[in-house]
């Protein structure tokens, strides 16, 4: 097993990078609360102001929601340079463009020099009004038509900005389950010449969904699980194309008779079906993409794991693996941080977010070899 900060590649990392390792910031000390804080702290963020995109994505599988839009938010940097790239920023689960965590994120590539597209996923706040259903791990079928955008965005910022390459590098950085979701688009959206995209962050993202439920379901974790089941229930019902009868009354009658309360309940009744799965158990074992990252690495851009050993929520045993695979076959395109604690996408410091830190450096590095290759 890789051992926290006794990993050679780590601290070249970081020595590349120029950062120093992660320290936590008082009093947000251990997983839950860097977990939590964002939920506690507000911070001084600019107002919203991008520009508010609207994307067409096809029906669900069974017929479970027709085609509708994804609402998109494009945030351009105030230079009046040739940004770094474009990065395509998604949120977790019950999360949205709207969270403090995936603002912040976005501020930091922002002022780096990168544009940002926030991609609000089927059914997240503020487009729920836009279509039907419910996101998933996999849903291929949506980010699809969101590449496609985000790459014809990079060719028109590169001809915009008179930029010595035809198109500007695209890259995707996920937090939680965004990871996971980018991950099995890179995995599963072939091309011909080149990855789907040039660079990929994963922040505290699920690898292996099975040990991602088991490990939400201690009874450590209950009011985290009640938590995110409200506000998945909630954002189901809200649906304004209308939920299936057999869905509403299961919603509506598990919240009286506590029949659902766990996470892969909901999944074994909304997620799975409504994206085509026999049950949840094939949803778990298909849209998981820790076997096949490394079976499949040719399809993959250059990545990035960050994940802290003391997170609430998403078991750490995914990124080890992943650790153990670079350096068993060589993988030198993808790269682990294993931190002794941070929480669940929280890695906040003695500066601030150190996450966020790392992102950005990391694809500020992406993008300079992309430009001088």
């Amino acid at each position: 097993m890789l051992e926290v900060g006794k990993d050679e590649s780590f601290f070249l990392l970081q020595e590349e990078l120029g950062i120093s390792p992660f320290e936590q910031r008082f009093p947000w000390i251990g997983g839950d609360l860097q977990t939590l804080r964002d939920t506690f702290i507000s911070e001084g963020l600019p107002n919203e102001n991008g520009k508010a995109i609207q994307i067409e994505v096809p029906s669900l599988p069974n017929g479970r929601a027709s085609k509708g839009h994804l609402l998109i938010l494009l945030d351009l940097p105030t230079s009046s340079s040739q940004p770094c790239g474009v990065v395509l920023l998604l949120h977790g689960l019950g999360g949205s463009s709207r969270r403090l965590g995936l603002r912040r994120m976005a501020f930091a590539l922002l002022n780096a020099g990168f544009a940002v597209l926030r991609v609000n996923l089927r059914g997240a706040d503020p487009g729920r009004h836009l279509a039907g259903g419910t996101y998933a791990a996999e849903c291929n079928s949506d980010l699809g038509p969101v590449i496609i955008y985000a790459r014809e965005l990079c060719n028109v910022l590169s001809k915009q900005f008179h930029s010595p390459r035809p198109s500007l590098p695209l890259f995707g950085a996920g937090i939680s389950l965004g990871g996971t979701m980018l991950l099995n688009a890179c995995l599963q959206v072939k091309q011909k010449d080149k990855p789907l995209l040039d660079g990929l962050v994963c922040t505290s993202s699920p690898l292996d969904l099975q040990a991602c439920s088991s490990s939400i379901e201690r009874p450590r974790n209950r009011v985290y699980q009640r938590w995110l089941l409200k506000r998945l229930i909630r954002q189901t019902l809200a649906d304004p194309f209308g939920v299936h009868d057999c869905e509403k009354e299961f919603l509506l009658t598990s919240s009286k008779n506590s029949a659902l309360k766990t996470i892969r309940s909901f999944d074994a009744a909304i997620t799975a079906p409504r994206w085509g799965y026999k049950d949840v158990d094939d949803y778990y074992k298909k849209a998981s993409p820790l076997l096949k990252i490394c079976e499949e690495c040719r399809a993959l851009p250059p990545l990035l794991f960050l994940q802290a050993l003391d997170d609430p929520w998403v078991p750490a045993e995914g990124a080890k693996k992943i650790a153990e695979s670079i350096v068993v076959k060589n993988l030198t395109r993808f790269q682990v941080v294993l931190t002794k604690n941070g929480g669940h996408n929280g890695f906040h410091g003695i500066k601030g977010c150190w996450g966020d830190l790392l992102v950005k450096r990391w694809l500020l590095k992406l993008s300079k070899y992309y430009f001088n290759s």
